[in-house]
């Protein structure tokens, strides 16, 4: 339960460790995520891509500093969904 916490911890503050690099795999299979199956509850997108749940947070928190992604949290369920920005952006990544 304390890991459940900290990550809610980090979304409703915002704050990741300075010099945090996000993985560009992992911000792929995020925005690809949300664009083939809309907003997610957090715990879901984490099993869906194969990401540990901290880890993912972290991502999210990036992701919604670049104005991407928005997180609401209702009771202990953090969701997750694209901005028109986050979509615009995820729509130009998948083009072929």
């Amino acid at each position: 339960m304390e890991k459940h916490s900290k990550t809610i911890d980090i979304v409703k503050n915002k704050k990741i460790e300075p010099g945090f690099e996000p993985s560009m795999k992992i911000l792929s299979r995020i925005l690809k995520t949300m664009t083939e199956k809309g907003p997610n509850v957090k715990t879901s997108l984490s099993l869906n891509i194969n990401v540990n749940y901290t880890r993912l947070a972290k991502h999210i928190v990036w992701l919604e500093k670049k104005g991407l992604v928005e997180s609401t949290i209702d009771k202990s369920k953090i969701n997750v969904g694209l901005t028109t920005k986050g979509r615009i952006f995820a729509s130009t990544l998948s083009d072929d």
